[in-house]
């Protein structure tokens, strides 16, 4: 399926019944990544994959920014008449559910976030050297994006009114002083750091996540 936003048209899958809830995949990826968390997650929600802009099927030549990424996910809430819906974000997806949390917080019932980061510095230095690397050599958008931002502030995350859960992996490659300050930052959030996962190894084609989410989203 698809949904023009009026800026870009996004691709996008829809299953299950209950709460809508918005799963946001990170950079690189597309909406298959949650494949396998997908039969436990839409026996409890009305769940919405979609493709960010210039990734899978959706909308592949367009400015490439967080923010923008945040505001078509806004869009589509607005255009589909979703009242309310749980956004969980990985990596990107994380971001830009944070984004999305701060700039609308009227629009989301809660959200939650993994391997999110609030700057380029947030990423441990191999990770932040080879990507800087990949970015001088291949002018790609999405690495460009990576090493340039976000610039997300405290005060930005303390704007956070809905319930917010933050995970990261014990081996993320995200730094843990980050994931945790992006935890104490918002006002009613819970932070969860899970033992021998790495960034994606609990997402990324893993049922995992869809246990967590499934538990959070309880609320």
């Amino acid at each position: 399926m698809f949904c023009d936003t009026g800026k870009v048209r996004l691709h996008y899958e829809v299953s299950g019944e209950g709460h809508p809830l918005i799963m946001l995949h990170g950079n690189g990826e597309d909406i298959s990544i949650f494949e396998k968390a997908l039969p436990l997650l839409e026996k409890h929600f009305r769940v919405y994959r979609i493709d960010s802009r210039c990734h899978g099927e959706s909308t592949d030549k367009a400015p490439l920014h967080y923010d923008l990424i945040a505001d078509d996910i806004y869009g589509f809430i607005i255009l589909n008449r979703l009242e309310r819906p749980f956004v969980y974000g990985f990596s990107d997806g994380g971001i830009a559910a944070l984004m999305l949390a701060y700039t609308h917080p009227e629009t989301v019932g809660a959200i939650a976030v993994s391997g999110a980061n609030t700057n380029p510095k947030a990423l441990k230095f191999l990770y932040r050297f080879g990507y800087g690397k990949l970015a001088r050599l291949y002018p790609d958008p999405k690495v460009r994006m990576m090493v340039s931002e976000p610039n997300i502030t405290k005060e930005d995350l303390g704007r956070i009114t809905v319930p917010a859960l933050i995970t990261a992996g014990e081996r993320d490659m995200i730094k843990e002083e980050d994931t945790r300050l992006i935890a104490s930052s918002i006002p009613n959030s819970e932070l969860m750091i899970l033992k021998g996962e790495s960034h994606s190894s609990y997402i990324a084609d893993s049922d995992k996540i869809a246990h967590i989410l499934i538990d959070f989203f309880r609320l």
